[in-house]
């Protein structure tokens, strides 16, 4: 149950911010409600997904995993905040569609060890899911495949990375993006009639994205010392995935090296 002044309050949201959002408490409540009724079904999809194609890391080239359900109150947070960003986007968002909106009730995060391994699992996730760009979602409703038997990948994947980062990524596979400090790489799958989000990034980026999601995202965004502090984490964690990158070119090389010795010395 949503009692609206409490809910305002733990989500920082301000009364003109909720009013600007245009949508009512009562629709905001059928929402939370009939979320609350999917959660077992989406539940049990997201542990369908996991068994098929990540239960096994070795063969699909990522470290670990962990996954999540969107809780309901920043499910109805989230919609609040996107109805004030892009109205017009939003706009016929209500009880019965949602989940054709909103992309990751199911988030799924795969983990490497070292950036370069993206390309592995690109390759792994792109060969599981049709990856045909007919089929890429524009308009939330019109684009909505109503088939739950139809899995694909429903946006063109998308890597997110901090201006002066090592390039390693292919602009022909994957868009680009660099206008910020986040650093992950996403993908929109639908499967089962639900949208899954995952979301592939190395262990330091997690634990850097970790902390500032704790601690500013996304209620102290404008908190210009919280930023600074989270800031300087995420340039530490780019500078350990770089030196981790370092260390196995210079283990490749070291092997390399003594595999020529030994072929030298027969």
């Amino acid at each position: 149950m949503l009692i609206k002044e409490e809910f305002l309050k733990k989500y920082n949201i301000a009364e003109n911010e909720f009013r600007s959002a245009n949508i009512s408490f009562r629709e905001l409540e059928r929402i939370y409600n009939h979320y609350c009724s999917l959660e077992p079904k989406l539940r049990s999809i997201s542990r369908d997904f996991l068994d098929e194609y990540l239960y096994d890391t070795e063969r699909a080239g990522i470290h670990s995993y962990r996954y999540r359900l969107k809780e309901p109150g920043h499910l109805i947070e989230k919609i609040i905040r996107k109805r004030n960003d892009s109205l017009d986007s939003y706009q016929e968002i209500d009880s019965t569609n949602y989940y054709k909106y909103i992309t990751d009730l199911i988030g799924i995060r795969v983990f490497f060890l070292y950036r370069e391994d993206w390309r592995g699992f690109h390759e792994y996730i792109t060969g599981r899911f049709e990856n045909n760009p007919e089929h890429y979602v524009e308009d939330r409703l019109r684009d909505f495949d109503e088939d739950p038997g139809h899995w694909y990948i429903a946006e063109r994947p998308k890597s997110y990375r901090r201006i002066g980062d090592t390039k390693i990524y292919d602009k022909n596979l994957i868009d680009i993006k660099s206008d910020g400090i986040y650093r992950s790489i996403h993908y929109i799958v639908k499967y089962k009639g639900y949208y899954v989000e995952l979301q592939a990034r190395t262990l330091f980026e997690e634990g850097w994205s970790e902390v500032d999601h704790d601690i500013v995202y996304p209620y102290f965004q404008n908190d210009v010392m919280l930023k600074d502090f989270s800031t300087l984490l995420n340039r530490l964690s780019g500078m350990a995935d770089e030196m981790s990158s370092y260390f196995r070119r210079l283990k490749e090389a070291k092997e390399r090296y003594q595999m020529e010795e030994d072929r030298h010395s027969l």
